[in-house]
């Protein structure tokens, strides 16, 4: 893949770069040979971003060559427009408030280059702000009056970068053009990202099945790479996300989707099905509207608390709207109990879900993709408890038995309702979950990034669920843009 760096000048430009392709803003912008090159990375160092510069125009065509620019025409807006307080607030405040609590001015500058400091003791503070606005070159100004602050983020030019500094930059530019990985004997058509924790008690993978993803991307012809929340400024450098982590509104994964889904790529999940799936108060109104078969429901705030017990009877259930894998769900059996655990989640949320309860040995598991029935599951309940997972504190979870079934051998009706709801939410990948009483089917609730473990989701299909999930996304890239030569 070839590498530009891109300049206002190249006449003034200060830095020996090996490995890439030194070229005037204005030449990227008009030559011929630029809009034909297939596959390129552009490095965009003009003096100006602002809106409909030449700086920010580079970074506009060059998503729309099919190029992957730094920084891209998203972080640019960002830039401009973000609230930075709030942002530090969220996800630096705490670790920009220990590392410059030391220092007795109440003003710092802090360059950041490719994501590093010289100065190693900042190095993880300038990774983490290049996760939030990803640009090559960025000055950070920190103001102190009780507590530090980041009062302006800014792209520098080359030509602000001090002398001193210039072999590093050189140093990490360098880290950055690395060559894309190599499959077999020939360059992959697309780069694919699939990001993971590998400490999460709930992950909707395991290790060897984000393996098998890998295997199946590998021999679709797609470099597929596990990443994890640090790389968040990698993520321009991709065709596609999938997110293998549990996901929510208030979450590093609903922030990865947004930009993922910003730089254009294609995103499973994507930032309208995480905000959907996450929220049962939305999906209570869906499925009411829709007419959707589910188990009494009540939308439950203070003015009504009154009528759960009337309305629901005992026992019922009662979801935090943005639980998942269980928890954040309890079961009521009386009054008093109803009462205890709604003022508990009222602290939460101004609303809770109250769901009329169905007892069921175990709950079925439809996998949707993009529109059609992929795989089929019955989820038992965890031995001695009422919901398929059991939780044993923090850290630790109980499972009931997972049973994949043959996707033609589960019950029609259960199939066409389970993609009939998903269809509701959109043509990703969801996991509609139905009980079944006196042989009706109920939906009980959509899952925007449905487990995929070895050994469980897979008995039946085996290497073929893999395969036809990395072919979703093989499909979407190939109507998206056209496949690159192998040349």
């Amino acid at each position: 893949m070839a590498v530009y760096v891109v300049v206002d000048n190249p006449k003034g430009w200060p830095l020996d770069l090996a490995g890439a392709e030194v070229i005037a803003a204005r030449r990227y912008l008009s030559d011929r040979q630029f809009f034909d090159s297939k596959k390129a990375r552009v490095f965009n160092l003009c003096r100006s971003y602002g809106y409909q510069t030449v700086g920010y125009y580079v970074s506009l065509l060059a998503a729309a060559r099919g190029h992957k620019p730094l920084p891209s025409v998203s972080t640019l807006q960002d830039l401009r427009q973000t609230a930075l307080a709030r942002i530090v607030a969220e996800d630096v405040n705490q670790k920009l408030q220990k590392l410059l609590a030391p220092l007795e001015s109440n003003r710092f500058e802090l360059s950041i280059y490719f994501g590093r400091n010289t100065a190693k003791r900042y190095d993880q503070l300038s990774q983490m702000l290049f996760n939030l606005f990803p640009a090559p070159l960025l000055r950070a100004e920190f103001v102190r009056n009780e507590q530090w602050r980041l009062q302006n983020l800014r792209v520098i030019a080359a030509d602000d970068i001090p002398a001193t500094h210039r072999d590093f930059v050189i140093e990490q530019a360098q880290r950055f053009f690395a060559r894309p990985r190599i499959i077999g004997r020939k360059q992959a058509r697309y780069k694919l990202a699939i990001l993971v924790d590998p400490h999460a008690v709930d992950a909707p993978s395991d290790d060897r099945a984000i393996r098998r993803f890998v295997r199946a991307a590998a021999k679709a012809g797609v470099a597929a790479s596990v990443i994890g929340k640090q790389d968040y400024g990698r993520v321009a450098e991709f065709d596609g996300l999938f997110l293998r982590e549990t996901t929510a509104v208030n979450h590093h994964t609903y922030r990865f989707a947004t930009r993922a889904a910003a730089e254009g790529l294609v995103v499973i999940d994507d930032p309208e099905s995480i905000i959907k799936c996450t929220n049962k108060v939305y999906q209570a109104e869906l499925f009411a509207r829709n007419e959707i078969g589910c188990p009494e429901t009540l939308v439950v705030h203070r003015d009504n608390a009154a009528d759960v017990g009337l309305r629901l009877g005992f026992p019922c259930v009662l979801k935090r709207p943005d639980s998942s894998f269980s928890v954040g769900v309890v079961k009521v059996e009386n009054a008093d109990s109803l009462n205890t655990e709604l003022n508990r989640l009222f602290k939460q949320s101004d609303l809770v879900v109250a769901q009329r309860f169905l007892p069921s040995q175990f709950d079925w598991r439809i996998g949707v993709l993009g529109g059609r029935a992929l795989f089929a599951c019955r989820y038992f309940m965890a031995r001695g408890h009422w919901q398929i997972q059991k939780a044993h504190g923090e850290s630790r979870r109980s499972y009931g038995k997972v049973e994949a079934i043959a996707i033609e051998n589960a019950p029609k009706e259960a199939v066409a309702l389970a993609v009939r709801t998903a269809n509701l939410i959109g043509q990703g990948f969801y996991g509609v979950d139905l009980k079944e009483l006196d042989g009706r089917f109920y939906v009980m609730e959509i899952n925007d990034n449905p487990n995929v473990e070895a050994g469980y989701e897979d008995t039946v299909l085996k290497d073929a669920l893999y395969s036809s999930i990395i072919g979703y996304f093989l499909d979407r890239f190939e109507r998206r843009i056209p496949a690159p030569s192998d040349s």
